[in-house]
């Protein structure tokens, strides 16, 4: 039997050379404009996903592989 990765999380999710996950920020689909710019300016790109996270994430992928 193939295994397979969830599709979805690898979509949403990059590992990084050093096996970092990065993902984009969240609370940045709608509703942008009653929120502050600052809480926008923080949101911007993509960050390092915690560890505990990462362990989560990682179950999901075949060979901790995107």
């Amino acid at each position: 039997m193939k295994l397979k990765i969830k599709s979805s999380v690898s979509k949403r999710f990059k590992i990084t050379a050093n096996g970092k996950i990065l993902c984009g920020a969240i609370n940045k689909r709608h509703g942008l404009t009653k929120k502050p710019n600052k809480r926008k300016k923080i949101n911007r790109g993509t960050g390092v996903v915690k560890k505990v996270t990462a362990d989560m994430i990682k179950k999901h992928l075949v060979a901790g592989k995107l």
